[in-house]
Formats: C-alpha cells, sequence, structure tokens
C-alpha cells in the first residue's frame, strides 16, 4: 500500500480510502472485511452520522475495538435526523457541531476522531460559526483535524480562504473532472488534501448500462467506459478507474465504497496496477473535461 500526507496534516493515509457507507449492520461479514482491510494497509476509514442513523459509526466502533491505534477515522457532521427518523435537515451551526461529536465520539468508541468533516455546505451558511466549533474541538482533543466534503467551488473557496481544514472530500472521475476547472489547482495551493469519491461515476465506466451524466451523453459515456475496457491490462476496469484518479496530483486518496471481500482485495491491489502517463493522457483525452454549472 502507498502513503500520502493528508494536506498539512501530520496524518498519512493509504491512497486507497475504506469508503464504510457501503456497509450495512445486518451484512455479515463486516468486521472481517474491516480487519482485512487494516491487514492490507488500508488505515483510512470514512464514515458518517448520517449514514444508517448511526449505525454505520457503530459498527466502525466495534470493528476496532482494540486496534483503535492502527486506523484513522474520518466521520461526518451536519444533516440532522429529525425526531421521526422521516429524513434529515442541513444544520451547520455551532451548537449542533458541538452536540453531534459527543454522539459520534460514543459510538465510533473512541475519545478522538482524526479528521471531523463538514458534510456539506452552502454559500449562505453560517461558515464562521461552523468554524468556531470545529476550532474549539481541536482545541478539546476531540478531534485532531476538520474538513469538509462539497463538491460546491464557492463553498470550497470560503473555507479555503477562512478556515484551517486539512481536506476537502469532493467527486472526481473520468466523468466528472469538474473540479478540474478552478478547485484542485486551488487546493493545492493551499496544502490541502483532496479525498475523492464516485471514481467508477456510478459504475457507468465499468459495465452499468449508459446514460446522459453530468453533461455527457449516453453515447459519450459509452465512448469513455469503452476506452477504459481497451486500456491495457486488459479487464481490471475499476482499478485503471480509480488510478486514473490518482493520477491526479491534487489528489491525496480515492475513497472507495467497499461492500465485499473481493472489491477489498481488488481496490487494495490499485496503487500496485502499472499504467503509463500517457495512457492516463490518453484516457483524459477520450471527452472534453466538463465543468460545474452551479454554485460557481
Amino acid at each position: 500500500m502507498q502513503y500520502q500526507q493528508l494536506g498539512n496534516s501530520s496524518l498519512h493515509i493509504s491512497r486507497i480510502a475504506f469508503g464504510c457507507m457501503s456497509l450495512k449492520p445486518a451484512q455479515q461479514g463486516n468486521e472481517a472485511i474491516l480487519h482485512r482491510a487494516l491487514d492490507l494497509g488500508i488505515n483510512f476509514f470514512d464514515t458518517a452520522d448520517l449514514y444508517d442513523k448511526g449505525e454505520n459509526e457503530a459498527l466502525l466502533g466495534k470493528a476496532f475495538r482494540g486496534r483503535r491505534d492502527r486506523c484513522i477515522l474520518a466521520t461526518k457532521v451536519g444533516n440532522q435526523w429529525r425526531p421521526d427518523g422521516s429524513g434529515w435537515d442541513w444544520n451547520p451551526r455551532k451548537s449542533y457541531i458541538l452536540r453531534a461529536v459527543e454522539e459520534s465520539l460514543r459510538r465510533l468508541n473512541t475519545d478522538y476522531i482524526d479528521l471531523y468533516q463538514l458534510h456539506g455546505g452552502t454559500a449562505e451558511d453560517p461558515t464562521e460559526e461552523s468554524i468556531e466549533a470545529f476550532e474549539q474541538l481541536v482545541q478539546q482533543g476531540k478531534i485532531r483535524y476538520y474538513g469538509i466534503s462539497s463538491i460546491r467551488p464557492n463553498v470550497i473557496r470560503k473555507w479555503t480562504s477562512r478556515s484551517s481544514i486539512a481536506s476537502v472530500m469532493m467527486q472526481y472521475s473520468l466523468l466528472d473532472r469538474r473540479p478540474e476547472e478552478n478547485c484542485l489547482n486551488l487546493l493545492m495551493q493551499h496544502g490541502i488534501g483532496v479525498l475523492a469519491r464516485g471514481s467508477l461515476a456510478q459504475g457507468l465506466l465499468t459495465g452499468k448500462t449508459p446514460k446522459d451524466y453530468l453533461g455527457y451523453t449516453a453515447e459519450e459515456v459509452q465512448k469513455a467506459a469503452a476506452a477504459v475496457d481497451a486500456l491495457q491490462p486488459k479487464g481490471k476496469q475499476v482499478a485503471k478507474c480509480i488510478r486514473f484518479v490518482l493520477s491526479q496530483p491534487a489528489i491525496t486518496a480515492a475513497v472507495v465504497g467497499i461492500r465485499t471481500m473481493e472489491q477489498l482485495e481488488e481496490a487494495a491491489a490499485v496503487p500496485d496496477l502499472a499504467i503509463e502517463p500517457h495512457s492516463i493522457q490518453a484516457l483524459a483525452d477520450v471527452l472534453p473535461p466538463n465543468t460545474y454549472t452551479e454554485h460557481r
């Protein structure tokens, strides 16, 4: 496994990060998959209080009991479940963040969270108030670092200029190159790490029926998927999609949704897959990069 420093933090994380949202509470073998991930060198595990109404955090807390020192735990806050469980509402207020972290710590069975992320964001948020909450939690030792999860350039610029975030989680793939326009270089200049999710573009790059996607027609999506399939070595479409993402200098790690042991073994082997830079460039040249149309 390869590791890289996350922004200006002291965290050195595996280039393949485990996206825990794919794990369901009732699914057999979850703990075995998480333990195997550690054994394969994956040390970064991303969850959120939103997932399964907190049960996803509880799953990690149980699985890593006695092994906490080997893993880097990242979770998120900002989506508040309604009392009746019918859905959630956006809440980036300081008072809520300070309450929610206590529940996440309890479910994760830990005294501290390595990376605490705001799970979204809008240009109208009380950003200074949210930053105050995260900074207070750092001072209290309840979190080590904080970041945001957002695809909105206006939100990313705001946090970059006003806070000490260690990272931004955003969507990035061969079919979603919107961050290239003005986000990735900005974050690199500020020493902020990028955690990329969505490497497979909802499976459209790895065999799902083509459809219109983020400004691309179904025909263009099929063209991109065919280019991935044709790239040597044959097969290994998932690995090739993730390698494309990791070839982007601004990206620290790819957050990969993993549900089965087979998916884990495939993802963990990605950093060892040799693809020449000119082949990566050939993939990039298949379609013109798309750009954001909103929240610019």
